[in-house]
C-alpha cells in the first residue's frame, strides 16, 4: 500500500487529478471509465466499482430469485 501525492491540473473549466501508473494498474481502469469517490469517516476512498450499485444489484438478484415464478407470470 502506498501513499501518492497527486497533481491537480486544469482541464477546461474543471480540475482533474493525475493518477500514477501504479494506481491506474491497481484500479484496473482505462481512459473514459468511471471512478467513484466515496466520503468516509477518515476522508475519501477512490474505487473503480460503485459499492452502492453492487449492493443494489445483489439485492435485486435475490429478489428475482425469490420471486422468479411470479415475475415470469407478470412478464406474460
Amino acid at each position: 500500500m502506498g501513499i501518492y501525492q497527486l497533481e491537480m491540473t486544469r482541464v477546461g473549466g474543471k480540475l482533474a487529478v493525475v493518477l500514477p501508473e501504479e494506481a491506474i494498474s491497481r484500479l484496473n481502469v482505462v481512459s473514459g471509465e468511471s471512478l467513484y469517490l466515496t466520503e468516509t469517516p477518515d476522508g475519501y476512498r477512490l474505487t473503480a466499482a460503485d459499492a452502492d450499485l453492487a449492493e443494489q444489484m445483489a439485492i435485486g438478484l435475490e429478489v428475482m430469485e425469490e420471486y422468479r415464478d411470479a415475475l415470469r407470470d407478470l412478464a406474460k
